[in-house]
């Protein structure tokens, strides 16, 4: 019977990809890594209910602080610590996370893992613990409602290159936290 694997074993990669989705929602490297060091120490603290589903659960659990990060600190304060020529960068993240934040919590799952996470169809499906097409459906349905919330009528792969594209620094969630 294959062995779970431990904590410290999957400690990189669950690094790496809290940071990747904090800093693509807060946009601000010193929040991506405050928001990252959270939802590890609270994976840490519940690591035996939640190995078997680890991506799925950093990922959701780092969107949720960031989500609530912009709630806490607003948009205002959030824009004054932000250079001129990026506000436009840092309104687009807040609006986005702000639209994430009023899907219901499946399409919001799916959304952060797909394009947040980079996450394929398949991973998705595998993590969350339901069909490639029930992901298919979420993420259309999600896609749409957040176009409609953002009162964008472009299409799908406009919004999702919105979602993934690191506005200030490009990242490749390696870098040091």
């Amino acid at each position: 019977m294959p062995t779970s694997p431990t904590f410290d074993e999957r400690f990189a990669r669950l690094a790496a990809l809290a940071y990747r989705v904090a800093y693509r929602l807060v946009g601000d490297r010193h929040e991506a890594e405050n928001i990252s060091q959270e939802c590890l120490a609270r994976a840490y603290v519940r690591w035996r209910r939640i190995h078997a589903y680890d991506e799925a659960w950093v990922t959701r659990v780092t969107t949720n602080l960031a989500i609530g990060h912009w709630r806490k600190h607003g948009r205002d304060q959030a824009l004054s610590r932000v250079e001129p020529a990026y506000a436009a960068s840092s309104t687009e993240r807040i609006d986005i996370a702000r639209a994430l934040r009023a899907l219901p919590k499946r399409q919001r799952e799916v959304l952060a893992l797909r394009y947040l996470a980079d996450m394929t169809e398949s991973a998705t499906a595998e993590q969350l613990g339901c069909s490639v097409g029930a992901v298919k459906q979420h993420a259309s349905r999600g896609l749409r409602a957040m176009r409609s919330t953002l009162g964008d009528t472009s299409s799908a792969e406009d919004l999702t290159v919105g979602l993934t594209r690191a506005h200030l620094e490009p990242t490749t969630g390696t870098e040091p936290c």
